[in-house]
């Protein structure tokens, strides 16, 4: 990667630290840049990018740009401040966790939705990590230096991770994890009526072209774009416009289920980022629309859960399972759905 720091004035170079850092697609169309930054960043509102531009911390291949600049295809975007990224400023908080078991080795924990696993943009306390080197001395970073995480879940999936507190757990578990002989098992609810009992979906997953904060399958000639990801799904009951399903997972990609549910045509219900906060499927009376919109208040976030983890303990090599409850707030989601089914005829 080129160092783009070279063309900024000497007195700036140890002040600066990069933040973000994009190279702009050969299919881009002219965009302004703080409109571009929006889609990919995430948190960020146009009236920070546009206040950064004005403090000079956004440059475009190594010079300062204003937020009215139009990006061009292989542009190189950097977001530069004079404080380091917080995430690499963790401090530890006294946050209670869930755990379900605890050994010196490792620790599995339930996670809550709402709780995001490490810092980023936008996110910088509450974390599990914060929580977890409060209460921990010493764990063992991963490849990405985040202390103890071998695996993460999104901030609004509830559910089961495993935590490792020694290098030797560490490099066992991530193996598993890499090898694929660790199992997961999430439930989700689905937008419609999934006519197969079960399936398996195959397809790369990679960072969608126009929407950063998105991921999408690529196939074909373009499947070069995203990493091989395999989701077996299987049905659970069915509820009239949703569906309840067990999804298993063979590889672990960043949003992999909410991905390639969508992809055959089944978004996860209420998921915001992939369009599950509309109504996707059903009739158009004004009494089930008001009737999905209370479902989301009971549940308002994606319908994801996960409630099955297994692996082989990296001390005693002995294979551990552990299951959890699906959480209060998808349960009584899924309650409504079973009560509307009973009084409606669904079409």
């Amino acid at each position: 990667m080129e160092n783009y720091i070279e063309n900024l004035p000497e007195d700036e170079n140890d002040e600066l630290y990069e933040h973000h850092y994009f190279t702009v697609d050969k299919g881009q169309s002219p965009l302004r840049i703080d409109k571009y930054l929006m889609n990919r960043i995430e948190n960020a509102t146009r009236n920070k990018i546009q206040e950064g531009a004005k403090n000079g911390s956004i440059f475009v291949n190594g010079i300062a740009v204003k937020s009215n600049y139009k990006v061009k295809p292989f542009d190189v975007i950097r977001v530069l401040f004079a404080h380091p990224p917080y995430e690499n400023l963790l401090v530890g908080e006294n946050i209670p966790l869930d755990v379900v078991y605890e050994d010196d080795t490792l620790l599995v924990i339930n996670k809550p939705a709402g709780m995001v696993v490490h810092p980023g943009h936008g996110n910088y306390s509450g974390t599990l990590i914060n929580a977890l080197i409060y209460r921990f001395d010493n764990l063992p970073n991963n490849s990405s230096d985040r202390p103890g995480l071998v695996h993460r879940i999104d901030k609004d999936t509830s559910g089961l991770l495993v935590i490792a507190k020694t290098e030797q757990a560490m490099a066992h578990l991530s193996l598993q994890f890499a090898e694929k002989t660790s199992e997961r098992e999430y439930v989700a609810i689905v937008w419609g009526n999934i006519e197969e009992e079960e399936g398996t979906i195959e397809g790369n997953i990679g960072r969608h072209p126009k929407n950063r904060l998105q991921n999408t399958v690529f196939f074909g000639d373009e499947a070069y774009k995203g990493k091989p990801a395999i989701t077996h799904y299987k049905v659970l009951e069915r509820l009239g416009y949703v569906t309840l399903v067990s999804c298993k997972l063979e590889t672990g990609r960043t949003h992999q289920i909410r991905v390639h549910m969508k992809y055959i045509g089944h978004t996860l219900f209420n998921d915001e980022r992939y369009g599950g906060e509309k109504i996707l499927k059903g009739t158009t009376f004004t009494k089930y629309k008001q009737f999905v919109e209370n479902c989301f208040k009971v549940l308002p976030r994606q319908a994801l859960h996960a409630k099955t983890l297994g692996f082989t303990h990296p001390k005693t090599g002995e294979f551990m399972q552990f299951n959890t409850e699906i959480p209060d707030d998808m349960q009584q989601c899924i309650e409504k759905w079973r009560t509307y089914i009973k009084h409606q005829e669904i079409e």
